[in-house]
């Protein structure tokens, strides 16, 4: 599958209706998700792997990584609704992706890759650090999306757990007037993708 038919895709996938402010359920762009997803998929770490999307939303990192050959996919979320969302999509795109309803701090099981686009922390600060703490406790490596100007805590973050960033790459992440509180029609933020390493022991 080539990047443009990825994007177009994951395009189809529906944006959850009741989304909440408190959970920044904020869906990742098809395009930015589809570039992470190819980056991911040209270092090996999505072919024939086990891959989780913690905070997965409607599926749009469980559901690409599929179609990129992942031998076993799991989307994680607390959001019921969402978990609905995301099985139904995958039904009805004929492919095998197990959702679970989960708090990202009581998962515990292992993988060989995670993607995952957590809360950036604007209603409630470091929302995403135990993201970074389960990624990078359950996989060998992680790729991640948060804030750009949030990198040397990122960094930080990752050698307490005794992993490295290997690799970084910048997007203008948009997010559409989704709340009462949004004055725009729409706002732009600079966010960095992270790919992160666990050392060998």
């Amino acid at each position: 599958m080539k990047k443009k038919a990825l994007e177009m895709t994951l395009q189809k996938i529906p944006s959850h209706p009741e989304p909440k402010p408190r959970l920044e359920q904020y869906a990742t762009p098809a395009n930015i998700a589809a570039d992470v997803l190819f980056l991911a998929h040209s270092f090996g770490d999505i072919e024939n792997k086990v891959v989780f999307d913690l905070g997965c939303g409607t599926g749009t990192f469980a559901i690409g990584a599929k179609l990129l050959g992942a031998r076993e996919v799991m989307g994680i979320d607390i959001d019921s609704k969402a978990i609905e969302i995301a099985t139904e999509t995958v039904e009805n795109f004929g492919l095998e992706v197990d959702f679970r309803i989960s708090e990202i701090k009581d998962f515990n099981m292992k993988c060989d890759t995670v993607l995952q686009n957590p809360p950036f922390g604007a209603q409630k600060k470091h929302a995403d650090r135990p993201f970074i703490k389960v990624a990078l406790d359950i996989a060998k490596v992680v790729y991640s999306l948060h804030l750009e100007k949030t990198r040397e805590f990122i960094e930080e973050e990752a050698k307490k757990q005794k992993a490295r960033v290997t690799h970084t790459k910048s997007y203008e992440f948009e997010i559409r007037h989704t709340f009462k509180f949004h004055s725009k029609e729409k706002k732009f933020f600079d966010v960095m993708m992270f790919r992160m390493e666990k050392l060998r022991e």
